[in-house]
């Protein structure tokens, strides 16, 4: 007898875009900077200190909030939030001074911090055993997403419009995620908040805190690129009318590369997608820094690496969301909502180090200091991840002991999840 046919998740689809508006919001900054820098009058490295205060914003509320807001309507939250989302951006799209931009910024990652664990544990609660680790996947491919696609797009707009219409922009994308939202999130009874002991024993286990260090030193090197690619084209290529082409090839290029490593994953296993692309990626940071030494270079020359380099930004990304998954067993939506927030620390270091290494003028060394960082985080994830690939068995499954009637369910999800490709 066949099983009735499942309902498409048109929840899943409000989540992800609503996941997907937070963390553009985050990183079209890095589109944008000369042209943020000029209109308020200050210099690229200050503006780039915007995405280091969304960022660490939103690393550090995240987990406080999903210990305040656990019992509140994960509904009610996630539109409020949503709602206050629209509105800072809204301000922002008007604001005109630095000062008030930095508070708007704030604003904005505050709301994202408020939804972001429960957007998280409502997935894991309305996905069906069988899917769970896909549908948490998928919600964190919404993050590079945010990267291959929405960087590339707040450069066209404020290219052909203006920086301020960029944040106009996000304050329709957030209108749309809030109708989206509205319309599908069904309520969700709001659990009792994982006790704190467990929530602990997530990030003091060492191939878990490892991983989790290890994915944001890789996020912290490629977005610190991306944030500063800007002035880095001005110095590589010798000219400054090429940076919305460059981000949209980037963009293509990198969506092309989240599909592509969750096919390898299925294909050739995560181990050996998250070692590949890593690897290349950090051979390439490493030709470009020789390439500077030979700087200005033609365009022509540089759009094939371009290519290269976006394919490769995110390959190992679902390879690094399906180990993750294997690993926390029926902590993966606490995990996930960590790998999120630590990710948006790395955003913020990442963009730091990149402001200081400008001030420093020397941005042609921007990609030696991304394979550094990248080269830093595939040895934690190797060690994270060293066995994890034979049983696929969560090394927190005694974290579960206390709640027996969990952990049986969640033993039947991990075997068949650990392919839970987003893809």
């Amino acid at each position: 007898m066949t099983s009735a046919p499942r309902s498409f998740p048109w929840w899943l689809v409000g989540l992800f875009l609503a996941i997907f508006s937070f963390f553009t919001d985050d990183y079209i900054i890095a589109g944008i900077l000369p042209d943020v820098a000029a209109g308020l009058d200050v210099s690229e490295p200050v503006a780039g200190q915007l995405v280091t205060v969304f960022s660490l914003t939103v690393a550090v509320a995240t987990p406080v909030a999903g210990f305040v807001f656990a019992r509140t309507d994960r509904r009610r939250l996630v539109l409020s939030a949503i709602a206050l989302f629209v509105v800072a951006n809204a301000l922002a799209a008007v604001a005109d001074g630095y000062a008030v931009l930095v508070g708007l910024r704030v604003l904005a990652a505050l709301a994202a911090a408020a939804a972001l664990p429960a957007i998280f544990a409502a997935a894991a609660d309305l996905a069906p055993d069988d899917r769970r680790g896909r549908y948490l996947g998928s919600l964190s491919v919404a993050v590079t997403g945010a990267v291959a696609v929405g960087v590339p797009l707040g450069a066209w707009i404020a290219v052909t419009w203006s920086w301020n219409a960029t944040f106009a922009f996000m304050a329709v994308a957030g209108v749309v995620a809030l109708a989206t939202v509205g319309a599908t999130f069904p309520r969700v009874e709001a659990h009792p908040p994982t006790p704190f002991r467990d929530q602990v024993r997530v990030l003091a286990s060492r191939q878990i805190s490892a991983a989790l260090v290890g994915g944001a030193a890789a996020v912290m090197g490629g977005i610190l690129m991306i944030t500063y690619l800007a002035p880095y084209l001005v110095a590589l290529l010798g000219r400054d009318d090429v940076r919305a082409p460059v981000f949209a090839v980037f963009g293509v290029a990198a969506t092309v590369g989240v599909f592509g490593g969750g096919w390898s994953v299925d294909r050739f296993g995560a181990n050996r997608t998250l070692v590949g692309g890593m690897a290349a990626f950090i051979v390439l940071m490493a030709g470009l820094t020789l390439l500077g030494f030979a700087a200005p270079i033609p365009l022509l020359a540089f759009v094939p690496l371009v290519v290269v380099w976006g394919a490769l930004a995110y390959w190992s990304a679902t390879a690094v969301q399906v180990r993750l998954h294997a690993l926390a067993g029926p902590m993966t939506a606490q995990a996930l909502a960590m790998n999120s927030s630590l990710g948006t620390l790395g955003v913020a270091v990442g963009a730091a180090i990149g402001g200081v290494v400008l001030d420093m003028g020397a941005v042609l060394l921007l990609p030696l200091v991304t394979a550094v960082a990248c080269a830093t985080g595939l040895l934690l994830l190797l060690y994270a991840f060293r066995g994890a690939g034979a049983s696929g068995d969560p090394v927190l499954q005694h974290a579960s002991d206390d709640h027996s009637d969990r952990t049986d369910s969640t033993d039947s999800t991990d075997s068949t999840d650990r392919t839970g490709d987003p893809t």
